[in-house]
């Protein structure tokens, strides 16, 4: 059975849908089979992984209310070994319709669990609110990935979430854990930074990654290319952040590929001809 990772935080702009852009794309050039599940309407995940919404006929709202299967709605990306559930716009919807739904809470789980064995990885991509379609996405999975910023407000972002993750964990789903607290757009010159850091280990020992993603120009550019880091700029930083992030997660060394220097200038000698 494979993984069901919810990539949650009710704050905007933290890196949620980066981070499941291009963590599943290093684990499917890694050889696991990644399902990523877009479930914000505002689609960035889908976007960035170039598919266009407008052609999209089945997306993850047609699942939620019960008019596709799951299966049905999965689309094969050009990168390896990577599916995706894209979201469209209809979607922004389907927190007003799922409420008078039966089983509201249910519902993604129920879908989710019918193609958990055909994959190693389930993200679930989910919108910067905690209401029906994060909660959905927490009923459903087995751990939550937090990106967050190193900043002081983010800390009381993170004890909403926490809260809420206890509240459905006591309700409906037990086995709920948190997979890990994620650091990212890192800035580790600043003390701030680092001060926030320090206290989010110390409440929760063991649960923040040693990975940090940086500010990186790179990460910024490739989804208006529609491709996750790794395959937009392998070289860059960010590239290199992720891939470290996916070592982590695979329980591996945290040491980077050697990288062939490449020199700027190539000279040849060539033989002067003699003057008579």
């Amino acid at each position: 059975m494979g993984k069901v990772i919810a990539v949650a935080n009710q704050k905007g702009g933290v890196g949620k849908s980066t981070t499941v852009i291009n963590l599943a794309a290093y684990l499917g050039m890694r050889g696991k089979k990644v399902l990523c599940i877009d479930i914000d309407p505002q689609g960035n995940a889908t976007t960035g992984f170039g598919i266009k919404k407008k052609g999209v006929e089945l997306s993850i709202y047609d699942v939620l209310i019960g008019k596709a299967r799951i299966q049905d709605a999965v689309l094969a990306t050009e990168f390896d070994n990577l599916c995706a559930v894209p979201a469209t716009e209809s979607l922004a919807g389907a927190e007003v319709e799922l409420l008078n739904m039966e089983n509201r809470v249910n519902r993604l789980k129920m879908a989710v669990l019918s193609v958990k064995d055909v994959f190693d990885y389930i993200f679930i991509d989910c919108p910067p609110a905690l209401g029906t379609l994060t909660i959905n996405a927490l009923v459903a999975a087995d751990s939550v990935m937090i990106p967050m910023l190193a900043e002081f407000f983010a800390l009381e972002g993170l004890s909403q979430l926490v809260n809420t993750i206890k509240i459905v964990k006591t309700n409906y789903n037990p086995s709920l854990d948190i997979e890990g607290i994620l650091f990212t757009m890192f800035d580790g010159r600043l003390n701030i930074a680092n001060d926030v850091v320090a206290e989010v280990e110390k409440y929760f020992p063991n649960k923040v990654f040693e990975t940090k993603i940086p500010r990186n120009v790179r990460i910024s550019e490739a989804p208006s290319h529609g491709k996750p880091i790794v395959y937009y700029d392998k070289g860059s930083k960010g590239a290199d952040s992720y891939t470290l992030l996916g070592l982590e997660m695979l329980g591996e060394p945290l040491e980077l590929p050697k990288k062939k220097r490449r020199g700027i200038f190539h000279f040849t000698k060539t033989k002067r001809k003699k003057k008579n």
